[in-house]
């Protein structure tokens, strides 16, 4: 399984589209600083507001790609329709939401 997903700040301001096969690895490197001199760190993006999971990573790149040129309204519509509230999301593969 793969996963695209969407990280914020805690403005819910900017965005970060990411693709990974382990999702809460990958949150906790955002998390704790991992990732040094990346874009999630300077702006201290590194909440999961939403995801969704592929088959294969091929598909997952893909979606990914097509997420990132989307306009920011179109990210928006997307997330309220799966977190309206905006809350941090814990990792699917090991929880309910």
């Amino acid at each position: 399984m793969c996963l695209v997903y969407i990280l914020t700040n805690d403005k819910n301001k900017i965005f970060y589209i990411g693709v990974t096969s382990d999702l809460f690895q990958r949150i906790q490197k955002h998390k704790t600083g991992f990732y040094i001199n990346s874009f999630t760190k300077k702006f201290n993006v590194d909440k999961l507001v939403w995801y969704e999971s592929f088959k294969n990573v091929e598909d997952a790149i893909l979606i990914e790609k097509k997420i990132k040129k989307w306009k920011r309204d179109y990210k928006i519509d997307m997330i309220n329709k799966f977190n309206s509230e905006w809350i941090e999301l814990r990792d699917p593969e090991t929880s309910s939401g």
